[in-house]
């Protein structure tokens, strides 16, 4: 079992940085590649952005690419969001996510894909 606790989500006006934090616990968390991922009211579960567990390996959405950033940080259990130039339709709850263990660099792009979530952090970008 793997607990996921996010947390830095909050209100921010347009242009504004936000950075979002997701603490690990359980398992090793070294061998799970991670994934956020956020739901805005209305509409379905996106991926937002995923990192492996190893190698360094990312992927964006295109409508964050550029502007976030995903990292990950093995020794302290962390996966972190960095937000730049927050737009209103960011707005939206976001969650993190630990995929099924993986033994290479590999990230996943589907919800599918992760075993573990949660409970979310909301972030709202006022215009």
């Amino acid at each position: 079992q793997v607990q996921l606790v996010e947390s830095g989500g909050g209100l921010v006006q347009a242009g504004g940085s936000l950075r979002l934090f997701c603490a690990a616990s359980g398992r090793t968390f070294r061998s799970y590649p991670m994934g956020w991922f956020r739901q805005a009211p209305g509409k379905e579960r996106e991926i937002v952005a995923a990192i492996s567990w190893v190698g360094g390996m990312t992927y964006y959405a295109d409508s964050v690419n550029v502007r976030f950033t995903i990292s990950r940080d093995n020794a302290k259990n962390t996966v972190y969001l960095q937000m730049n130039s927050l737009k209103p339709e960011d707005t939206a709850a976001y969650y993190c996510a630990a995929g099924r263990v993986a033994s290479g660099s590999v990230y996943y792009r589907h919800s599918y894909e992760y075993n573990y979530w949660g409970q979310g952090t909301q972030v709202t970008v006022s215009s």
